[in-house]
């Protein structure tokens, strides 16, 4: 019996040092006063704070005191001309421009560990906008995540090469708002995260969003999942110890 006892206790031991994980970054926090309502989810989903903006800093510093991990949402030039806002990277710019712009956002978000892009589909395609970007965030020590707007994308790319710390965005929780399409989502993400291991996924502060992660997210424990701050997908420790590129592009 008690070398049956032992053995369930190793078998549980390993299942949950083998446990999913899902990296859940809510990221367009600064504009506006509902942004607030991402203080209320768990300390362990990230938040990505746009730049410059009027609640930025505030919600930076707040979600940091509440022990969430921060995050920097980078703005960068779209294929469709959407406007940036403060502290937006474009292909018209120089590399002094760029680099500087880089560090002033950086600036603009207390507490800031990582960056992921906003928007990008036109500027993450260029290789010195990236390159210059990326080694900026690696002389700051920022990790990046490629928030694939996309598939052409280099940022991910460029981010390996030069040894910056790596994730690239695999789910978007709420393209869709309507209840239907989250639930169709979050399955998704719970599926995606037992197949793969870990997970990174994006959500944004809307109403429709909100709501439904209070209402939802406990349900990542009952499947056995641990919902982790984005930097702890990266290896960092462990590559930095073996003098080993950092980067991790997750399966």
């Amino acid at each position: 019996m008690r070398l049956l006892y032992s053995l369930a206790l190793l078998a549980l031991s390993i299942s949950q040092s083998h446990a999913a994980q899902i990296a859940l970054i809510i990221d367009d926090i600064g504009y506006r006063h509902t942004d607030q309502a991402v203080l209320a989810l768990p300390s362990t989903v990230t938040l990505s704070v746009l730049p410059h903006t009027p609640l930025g800093k505030v919600l930076a510093n707040a979600g940091h005191k509440k022990g969430h991990e921060i995050m920097l949402h980078l703005p960068m030039q779209a294929l469709n001309g959407k406007a940036l806002g403060l502290g937006g990277l474009t292909n018209t710019m120089t590399e002094a421009q760029i680099r500087a712009s880089v560090v002033d956002a950086i600036n603009s978000v207390p507490f800031a560990k990582g960056a992921n892009n906003h928007m990008g589909s036109l500027l993450t395609q260029l290789d010195d906008p990236m390159l210059w970007v990326m080694e900026t965030l690696k002389q700051k020590h920022l990790y990046f995540v490629d928030s694939m707007t996309t598939r052409f994308t280099k940022a991910g790319e460029t981010a390996d090469q030069l040894g910056v710390p790596l994730l690239k965005r695999q789910l978007f929780l709420d393209n869709d708002i309507s209840a239907k399409a989250l639930e169709r989502q979050f399955s998704l993400m719970i599926s995606q995260a037992h197949t793969q291991g870990n997970l990174v996924a994006i959500a944004h502060p809307y109403p429709e969003t909100m709501r439904f992660l209070k209402a939802n997210l406990q349900r990542l424990k009952t499947e056995g999942i641990d919902l982790v701050p984005a930097s702890s997908l990266l290896p960092i420790d462990i590559a930095h110890k073996n003098g080993t590129n950092p980067a991790v592009t997750l399966r």
